[in-house]
């Protein structure tokens, strides 16, 4: 799945570990990814986040999205701070998870996201477009 993520490619972005409900990734955080108080734009923290989420909760097989999601910040992140998310699955029932992100930099906690997943039917009208098997 991440091979073909372009958004999340292009933001540089690297997958560093996944398996089992579990993801490891990394981000070095921009110039251009800072807003107007000279701190890290919470969309971008976000996407890493959400990103680390969909690796993890798409490394049983099926196609998998997110169903909801929220995001706690702590700490802001600047230019040049490498920020690194690890994904871990709480719980699956049915076509439904609950995974949990931690944000850091370094040992600092910058955010907490809880991601909601739901794994689509086979029926390729449940699928995305350009979902591969």
């Amino acid at each position: 799945m991440f091979d073909d993520d372009r958004a999340s490619q292009a933001l540089g972005i690297e997958l560093v570990e996944t398996g089992g409900g579990f993801a490891l990734a990394r981000m070095r955080i921009t110039d251009a990814m800072v807003n107007g108080h000279g701190i890290a734009h919470g969309g971008y923290i976000f996407l890493l986040a959400d990103t680390t989420f969909a690796c993890a909760c798409n490394s049983h097989g099926p196609t998998t999205v997110a169903a909801r999601a929220d995001i706690t910040f702590m700490r802001p992140a600047r230019a040049g701070d490498l920020l690194v998310a690890r994904a871990e699955e709480r719980t699956r029932f049915g076509r439904s998870g609950i995974y949990d992100v931690s944000v850091h930099r370094g040992d600092e906690p910058i955010a907490e996201f809880r991601g909601h997943s739901r794994t689509l039917n086979g029926s390729p009208e449940n699928q995305p477009e350009g979902a591969k098997p």
